[in-house]
């Protein structure tokens, strides 16, 4: 099997992004933009990304699909929808952090998140930075947004992080972002990108379908 062979069975069996389980529709436009950042907020902190995934959801049910609309919601609204998802233990200090993020997003990017990457100036790195700025939001939850990303803000690529370099390494894949991005077309790098992630999670090292040579 060539590398292109294992990466488009890699993307098949697991290359479904963590923004199409949310039902987010990524464009490069303010509101799913919002609705990634909001994804990323869920995901940095210790818990299952089904759940974190459902809380996505959750949320966005209620209408809180926007930083106004995040902001014009109570606490306890963001509070009972994180409950339903059965987001736990952090459903309060979330539900703090969602509010402050959407009041951030509004004063300094006037609810439009490509304000932040015309601030970055086309520099990924501080593109991160600036990301990290948001309450919850530290390396980890910069690279999932920049993961996911990568399809609609092309300074971005390729955006792959250790867990799915080490992946790719696992599975006989080039080591680099550069390598791995050769292997596709540069609209399926985030499907790329979250199927390693996925198999470096789930501790797979082999593929189905795929035979040892």
């Amino acid at each position: 099997m060539t590398q292109r062979t294992t990466a488009r069975q890699l993307m098949k069996e697991y290359g479904r992004t963590h923004a199409r389980e949310a039902g987010i529709r990524l464009r490069n436009t303010p509101a799913p933009l919002y609705q990634l950042l909001t994804l990323c907020v869920l995901f940095s902190v210790r818990i299952k990304a089904d759940i974190a995934v459902a809380a996505a959801r959750a949320l966005f049910e209620d209408g809180m699909r926007t930083p106004r609309a995040m902001a014009a919601a109570t606490w306890q609204d963001r509070v009972d929808a994180l409950g339903r998802a059965h987001y736990r233990r952090y459903d309060e200090s979330t539900a703090t952090a969602l509010g402050a993020g959407a009041d951030l997003v509004l004063d300094r990017y006037r609810g439009d998140l490509r304000r932040l990457r015309e601030a970055a100036g086309g520099d990924p790195g501080r593109v991160r930075e600036l990301l990290q700025e948001f309450p919850r939001i530290g390396p980890v939850g910069a690279d999932i947004f920049c993961r996911e990303a990568q399809g609609v803000w092309p300074e971005l690529r390729p955006a792959f992080d250790s867990r799915a370099r080490h992946a790719a390494a696992e599975l006989g894949l080039p080591k680099t972002a550069e390598g791995l991005a050769r292997l596709v077309d540069a609209q399926d790098l985030p499907e790329l990108a979250a199927a390693l992630v996925r198999v470096e999670l789930s501790g797979k090292t082999e593929l189905s379908g795929r035979k040892e040579t």
